[in-house]
């Protein structure tokens, strides 16, 4: 007969009485003993160990020896527990389905004297099953309260807890308005309604160095203080508590606390927002449709995502590597951002070109073995689609481009786009085309030599030997912020640059960036003024560098790129 070891448990709420020889536990477990002794024949055997607990309230898990059983339940010493009466294990609904889980997940079974309550039995089985939905029942109710009573709060404009938002302190339980993070906040909302774009914004605070709310965490860590994503971005614009505002389950109420953005930007940059939603869903939001989207990939075969920017009223392409869009920060170095319209500008003048050669569109539909009269026409139409070039709607040729080409990739030294051979007759010879067997591969090359320099993120065409020929914007901007920066601190407004940082939101090692760019040799600044230096020396990357610019004028030329002299 298979033994079955039983497990006595004894509690009582007082300590009273316990000093006794023979008290309230020594009862309890007597009764048990006994009630074992009578299934002894079942294999029934009580356990020498005690698990007393004496002065501790049922209403608590957080007893020793209630603890010591469930560990050996769960290391199979006990296959039965045994007690005086039910609410001796525990008086909680909730805590008596969590421990029964601990029972039937290890094949043990509970037993009350008193009760004749056995769950070795169907009858126990069905008795605990009403109480554990009477369980159910007391969690779900307790749970409509908590959301009723959150509901009427937020009506009432109560700021209910949670993460503290940016721009914002909690003291007593309310929002209180954080003017240093405010300000950031104010900033960003306009930014936005400048730019109208979300990635944008994202690039542009990241080279501010503005950050998410930093917050005590768990032991007194620091947490947040993390770049700002594109959905922390949505989540902060959309937040209706910077408009003095309580959302809860689609409602808006009045809150209790002081806005930060008045009600003009918050309508403009609702107003985008939605745009961009409608624009997204229809397809429609580029004004210069990407001709090479699904089309473009990079030379390590990643699919390339035509993405956008818009800065100052002006609305800037890119192709994107996967890696640059779903890729951890790591995975950065390996993709490229193209600037959309100079490969595009790039692809369209080669196959301009192609058209226009009779050599390369009798190479590329040779394949086809046609007959003179045939090929006399395709080549004399795809001559006079390279002369009218420049008067084909765009539309045309975007259609053209969709139709004919395969694939465009960008390499480090030249870009291939395949053309499909096929389309290239049907387009010239229409109905007439029976699209006969091709006799050799499907596709034809054309390989435009173009040398890619990584500038930043992005890659840019070089050409002229390097060196940039017109003014950027940016890198004259990024001049007169660190020259206005100096006169900031030489004026007196700011003690320090610590305290400059922490009235304006950003990080002081960012302040200190732009000091050292004041420090550039005279002729390096006419030089990034007059837009002659490297490719590769963006903006970004100019500050970044000169946060260990050496002071001797020729090393800074060579640390920046620029040619020794």
């Amino acid at each position: 007969m298979k033994r079955l070891n039983c497990a006595i448990y004894t509690r009582k709420s007082s300590d009273e009485g316990l000093e006794k020889e023979f008290n309230s536990l020594d009862a309890q477990r007597e009764a048990c003993a006994a009630f074992v002794l009578s299934q002894k024949h079942a294999g029934w055997a009580c356990l020498p160990d005690l698990y007393d607990d004496g002065g501790l309230s049922g209403g608590t898990m957080e007893r020793p020896a209630l603890q010591r059983l469930l560990a050996d339940i769960q290391a199979a010493k006990v296959q039965i527990v045994v007690v005086y009466k039910v609410d001796r294990l525990t008086r909680s609904l909730a805590d008596f389905a969590k421990i029964v889980d601990v029972f039937d997940a290890h094949g043990a079974s509970f037993v009350s004297v008193t009760q004749q309550f056995n769950t070795t039995t169907s009858m126990g089985r069905l008795t605990l099953n009403m109480l554990l939905s009477f369980a159910q029942f007391e969690r779900e109710i307790a749970g409509e309260r908590i959301r009723d009573k959150i509901a009427a709060s937020k009506a009432k404009g109560m700021w209910m807890g949670g993460n503290v938002p940016l721009g914002y302190d909690a003291k007593d339980r309310k929002l209180i308005v954080n003017e240093i993070e405010a300000e950031t906040v104010r900033m960003i909302f306009r930014r936005y309604a400048e730019l109208g774009s979300v990635r944008a914004l994202g690039h542009e605070l990241a080279r501010l160095s503005v950050v998410s709310k930093r917050r005590d965490g768990a032991g007194g860590v620091l947490s947040g203080g993390n770049r700002l994503s594109r959905g922390a971005l949505y989540t902060l614009l959309q937040n209706h508590l910077y408009r003095g505002e309580i959302a809860h389950q689609g409602n808006i109420y009045p809150g209790q606390h002081e806005p930060i953005i008045d009600a003009q930007v918050w309508r403009l940059v609702q107003e985008k927002l939605s745009a961009n939603r409608h624009a997204r869903v229809l397809g429609t939001n580029a004004e210069e449709p990407s001709l090479f989207a699904r089309l473009i990939a990079d030379g390590n075969g990643q699919r390339m995502t035509p993405t956008h920017a818009v800065k100052k009223g002006r609305r800037y392409r890119y192709y994107v590597s996967t890696s640059l869009v779903t890729g951890t920060r790591s995975d950065h170095a390996k993709g490229w951002r193209l600037p959309a319209g100079d490969v595009e500008g790039l692809v369209l003048d080669r196959l301009r070109a192609f058209f226009a050669s009779e050599r390369d569109v009798g190479d590329a539909l040779s394949c086809f073995e046609f007959d003179a009269s045939s090929l006399r026409s395709v080549l004399s139409k795809a001559m006079q689609l390279a002369e009218g070039w420049t008067s084909v709607p765009s539309i045309k040729v975007r259609e053209l481009v969709r139709s004919v080409i395969e694939t465009v990739e960008i390499h480090d030294d030249e870009v291939i786009t395949s053309l499909k051979r096929r389309e290239i007759a049907s387009v010239f010879l229409g109905d007439t085309f029976s699209s006969p067997a091709i006799t050799g591969p499907e596709t034809f090359e054309l390989r435009i030599e173009a040398k890619l320099r990584r500038a930043g993120k992005g890659i840019r065409l070089v050409v002229g030997g390097g060196i940039a020929k017109k003014p950027d914007g940016q890198m004259v901007a990024l001049l007169r912020d660190a020259h206005a920066t100096r006169d900031a601190l030489m004026t007196g407004r700011d003690a320090t640059i610590d305290a400059m940082a922490q009235r304006l939101g950003i990080k002081r090692d960012y302040l200190s960036a732009h000091m050292r760019v004041t420090y550039l040799a005279p002729d390096i600044v006419r030089a990034l003024v007059s837009g002659q230096y490297p490719p590769e020396l963006t903006p970004a990357r100019l500050l970044s560098l000169c946060k260990d610019l050496p002071h001797d004028w020729q090393f800074q030329r060579a640390v920046l790129g620029f040619e020794a002299r």
